[in-house]
């Protein structure tokens, strides 16, 4: 388990990530991450879960118009 303590920066708190956490999350200086509250706690994560709702939709309606996309496409 890793832990992380809270800071003052400037007149906020912030968190310092230590690099093999910010590996495993494959995220750099600049990227967005995304705070999920959850039944065990929060979750951060640096995917859009609205995003991967809407891909989901996007791909179900593919599937099931996938004729008359194809015909559009022409």
């Amino acid at each position: 388990m890793t832990t992380i303590k809270i800071r003052k920066v400037g007149n906020s708190l912030g968190l310092v990530l230590p690099k093999e956490l910010i590996a495993r999350l494959r995220v750099s200086q600049g990227d967005t991450l995304f705070v999920q509250e959850t039944v065990d706690g929060i979750r951060l994560t640096p995917y859009d879960p609205e995003f991967q709702k809407q891909m989901e939709i996007a791909e179900k309606v593919m599937r099931e118009d996938r004729d008359a996309l194809r015909a559009l496409s022409k």
